[in-house]
């Protein structure tokens, strides 16, 4: 039996839950959780904000911890050895999509929390293809974040061959940018923040950026026309997308992380004149996660994180909900 967290209704409280898994497939591993990331997308996900929720339903999909067992068709994968589990936990591994390598678009992957139960438990099973081994050099108790909040900026970077020498915005400094500020700096990039939080600002330029940006001054965004490559927007609310679009060099992007539900209000002149564009993209590919990792590793490259135990599971939920959080939160088992 998995020995687990669970929502129950939509908005509810979590509470223990245990459940029978089966038997382990060939081709998944078993892990044995020390740490899992608490991450908005979790919030979603126990509210039905997406309308696509199943209860009792057990969050978490930044899980670090050690692998338990193996199937019988898993070789790569040895019990013991740490690894980490995103967003997604299965591929088809037959169509276009995934023999290209761009499993994260697979139009058949499988989310960990959506039909499945998660990480917020003692073990959580996924495809072995998706699950990652943690280099030497990142701190398991931080690393967590990394596999979404982390892959979720880093993987544009790679999909658009951003050079090293691009001027870039980030646009929202929170879970999300704050890796973003890391990464870009480390790639090469001379890096502006967007924020309209005075107290984000210094903070912003110890992570990584060389400037700030008021993000709410209309004054200040106008004066920035034409001087970014791209810019990366992590925020999950409408902005002034048109004098976002304004600070973009011609043939520069505006990429959007952030799941926000409005629609997008881009003017079609602002992208035909200059020939701009607008792009999206979710998680990374596995390939593109062992990249990331490596990076971090690297550049001594970590979210900011907090730490609760997993008994503490609700006051943890509660803090990230009070939007007072800097910046992700860690579960770990007590």
């Amino acid at each position: 039996m998995i020995k687990a967290y669970a929502a129950h209704q939509a908005g509810g409280e979590l509470k223990p839950f245990e459940y029978d898994p089966g038997e382990l497939a060939a081709d998944q591993v078993e892990i044995n959780v020390e740490h899992c990331g608490i991450c908005h997308s979790d919030l979603s996900m126990i509210d039905n904000e997406w309308g696509f929720s199943n209860y009792p339903l057990v969050p978490g999909h930044e899980v670090v911890g050690t692998v338990g067992a193996v199937g019988s068709a898993v070789h790569h994968l040895k019990v013991g050895q740490r690894v980490g589990l995103g967003w997604q936990s299965g591929y088809c591994m037959t169509c276009g999509t995934c023999l290209d390598g761009d499993h994260n678009l697979c139009a058949q992957a499988e989310s960990t929390i959506v039909g499945r139960h998660g990480g917020f438990a003692d073990k959580v099973r996924a495809q072995a293809v998706s699950v990652i081994p943690l280099p030497e050099g990142l701190d398991p108790a931080k690393a967590g974040p990394l596999f979404c909040g982390g892959i979720t900026v880093f993987n544009p970077m790679v999909q658009f061959g951003l050079s090293p020498t691009a001027r870039v915005g980030v646009i929202g400094i929170g879970g999300l940018g704050h890796m973003a500020l890391q990464f870009l700096n480390a790639w090469g990039c001379e890096v502006t923040a967007f924020t309209s939080n005075e107290a984000k600002r210094a903070e912003a330029l110890e992570l990584g950026a060389h400037h700030t940006l008021d993000s709410r001054d209309d004054d200040a965004l106008a004066n920035a026309a034409g001087r970014f490559d791209y810019l990366i927007s992590t925020v999950n609310v409408s902005l002034n997308w048109n004098a976002y679009l304004g600070t973009l060099k011609p043939k520069g992007r505006l990429h959007v992380v952030g799941a926000a539900l409005e629609p997008l209000q881009i003017p079609a002149f602002s992208l035909i004149m200059a020939q701009r564009s607008v792009s999206g993209s979710p998680v990374g590919s596995p390939a593109t996660l062992a990249k990331m990792l490596e990076f971090a590793a690297r550049h001594h490259i970590e979210p900011i994180t907090e730490h609760y135990k997993f008994s503490q599971i609700n006051e943890a939920i509660a803090h990230l909900r009070s939007g007072k959080a800097r910046y992700r939160i860690v579960l770990s088992h007590d």
